[in-house]
């Protein structure tokens, strides 16, 4: 079942309210009826009706205003990308077309891929694997026997063992992948195609699953990543992402030369 963005705005502030101390708030601990902080006290933190926080919790409520957001993320104590995100939600232009299909990546980006002498591929917006090159192919595996359907970054992670493999630091590299993955997600999780894959990972992968509902949003366009090469062993290498100027929803990934780790 596909959702709204209402929803997951409504979603991510109850999940942050639910998972916060009650104690480092200020307020008294023991028992409650339900974990973290009661509607009651976010709204008057943030200087809004409780009704009205039970409506966007709920997704009923129109999109709330900047300053309201700026309000919640402070009565919340959301950090930077949680905050971030949010405005995100509710200051979206507008919401995207129910219909999507598979990105084409312009013929100068996939030559200049593919010509790179380091690992190097392009993403859609939902992860799916579009351009690589030989070096990519010799680093993760011959993406080109794999059946398109299955040519996604988050399917190769949760679900290949082959790919899984490739990763001293899986559950590192699997969150990360999942938790950028959300801010495309929450912004069209109304489109049928964002939300099967949702609902097959949540079906294939527990780890998924269970890190799925924690709503955690943490992007990582940039850092270092540990692998196992099928030559030179652990290796470590940089990468970077970058949005193309030709569509914003392509991204080129790039790898720096592996290097052997001692």
């Amino acid at each position: 079942m596909t959702t709204s963005v209402h929803q997951q705005l409504g979603e991510l502030l109850r999940r942050r309210r639910e998972t916060a101390d009650p104690v480092a708030f200020g307020f008294p601990g023991g028992r409650r009826r339900t974990p973290g902080l009661r509607r009651e006290e976010v709204a008057e933190r943030a200087g809004i009706s409780v009704d009205w926080l039970v409506r966007l919790e709920q997704g009923r409520e129109s999109l709330p205003s900047r300053s309201t957001v700026d309000a919640l993320a402070s009565a919340l104590r959301l950090g930077e990308n949680d905050h971030a995100h949010l405005l995100r939600l509710a200051l979206g232009t507008s919401t995207p077309d129910r219909s999507w299909k598979r990105e084409t990546v312009p013929p100068h980006l996939a030559a200049l891929v593919r010509d790179l002498a380091t690992p190097a591929y392009v993403l859609g917006a939902r992860s799916d694997l579009l351009v690589w090159n030989d070096a990519a192919v010799d680093l993760f595996r011959d993406f080109s026997k794999v059946p398109v359907a299955e040519r996604n970054t988050l399917l190769q992670l949760f679900v290949s063992p082959e790919v899984r493999a490739r990763y001293p630091r899986w559950e590192e590299e699997a969150r990360g992948a999942l938790e950028s993955f959300r801010i495309t997600y929450d912004l069209r999780s109304h489109v049928p195609e964002f939300q099967a894959l949702v609902d097959r990972l949540i079906r294939e992968s527990r780890e998924f699953a269970r890190w799925w509902k924690a709503h955690e949003i943490r992007p990582k366009p940039s850092g270092k990543k540990m692998m196992v090469h099928p030559r030179l062993g652990r290796v470590r290498m940089t990468y970077s992402t970058f949005q193309s100027n030709d569509d914003p929803d392509l991204r080129l990934v790039l790898y720096g030369t592996p290097t052997p780790v001692r």
